[in-house]
C-alpha cells in the first residue's frame, strides 16, 4: 500500500511538472552552435567579456587555459599574451587568473536585488537553445526597474546588457495577453541589424556552450571510437556464443 501511494505521489507530481513547464516556457529558437569554429568561439569570449564579465565571473576557467582552447596561439603554439590581455583581459591581473567579476556580492545584492550568477555551467545547466532565445527575448518594459523584460525568463533582475546592439523592442499586439509566443516589434534601432545580432548573440551562446564543456570535442570524438570498439566486440562474443553453445541441445 505504501509503495503504491508513493508510485500515485511521483505521477502526480511528475504531471503537474510537465504541465508547469508548458506553461512557463515557450518553444525555444534552435541555437546552432559549432565549438570547432574557434574564430567563432574567439569573438564570443570578446563579447562576453566586454558585455558580460563585469557582473559575471567564470570562475572554473582561468584566462591562460581558455586562451589555449580557443586557439589564442601564435603558430609554435605559445599563447598570445599581448592579444589575450588586450582582447579578454579588461580587469587588468595575470593571465594565471581565474576569471572573476570586478561586482562584490553585496553590490550585486544592491543594485540588482541578488548577486549576478556565475556563468561557467549555464549553458549546461539552461541549454543553448535557451539562451540564444533569452538573449534576443528583452522587451520595454516601463514598470521594471531597467525598463526591460524578457518573454523566456519573465521579472528577471537582469538589465538588457546588449540594447545598443540590438535596439529596443516592445511587445506586439499579440503577446499583449500572451507572453508564450515570440513575437516582438522593433521601437528604436541598434547598431546592429536583426540578423547580424542574431549572429553575434550566437557567437556568445557558443563561447559559452564551451566554457560549460570544453573537453566535449575530444569526449564526442572519443565516443564514435568507443561505440565503433563495442560494435566489433559484439560480432565476436556472438560468434564465441554460437561456437560454444552449438553441442548444446
Amino acid at each position: 500500500m505504501l509503495k503504491k501511494n508513493i508510485l500515485v505521489v511521483f505521477y502526480v507530481m511528475l504531471f503537474s511538472s510537465m504541465i508547469f513547464a508548458n506553461d512557463a516556457h515557450i518553444k525555444l529558437d534552435k541555437a546552432n552552435v559549432n565549438v570547432r569554429d574557434y574564430a567563432s568561439l574567439q569573438r564570443g569570449a570578446k563579447i562576453y567579456m566586454t558585455t558580460c564579465a563585469t557582473c559575471h565571473s567564470l570562475k572554473y576557467v582561468r584566462y591562460k587555459e581558455l586562451a589555449r582552447q580557443i586557439e589564442m596561439v601564435d603558430s609554435s603554439g605559445d599563447i598570445l599574451v599581448d592579444v589575450v590581455q588586450d582582447g579578454l583581459m579588461h580587469s587588468g591581473g595575470k593571465i594565471t587568473d581565474n576569471i572573476l567579476s570586478a561586482l562584490s556580492e553585496n553590490d550585486g545584492q544592491k543594485w540588482f536585488g541578488k548577486s549576478p550568477p556565475d556563468l561557467s555551467l549555464v549553458a549546461r545547466s539552461r541549454g543553448v537553445d535557451w539562451l540564444y532565445t533569452y538573449l534576443r527575448t528583452f522587451y520595454k518594459d516601463d514598470s521594471k526597474l531597467w525598463g526591460v523584460n524578457n518573454i523566456v525568463f519573465p521579472d528577471v533582475a537582469m538589465p538588457h546588457v546588449l540594447l545598443n546592439y540590438q535596439g529596443l523592442k516592445g511587445l506586439s499586439e499579440s503577446n499583449l495577453h500572451d507572453t508564450n509566443h515570440i513575437n516582438l516589434k522593433l521601437i528604436k534601432q541598434g547598431s546592429l541589424n536583426e540578423k547580424e545580432y542574431d549572429l553575434m548573440v550566437l557567437d556568445l551562446v557558443n563561447f559559452l556552450s564551451y566554457v560549460g564543456e570544453p573537453h566535449q570535442v575530444e569526449r564526442k570524438r572519443l565516443g564514435i571510437w568507443v561505440i565503433l570498439f563495442l560494435s566489433v566486440l559484439l560480432v565476436f562474443s556472438y560468434l564465441l556464443k554460437r561456437e560454444y553453445w552449438k553441442d548444446i541441445k
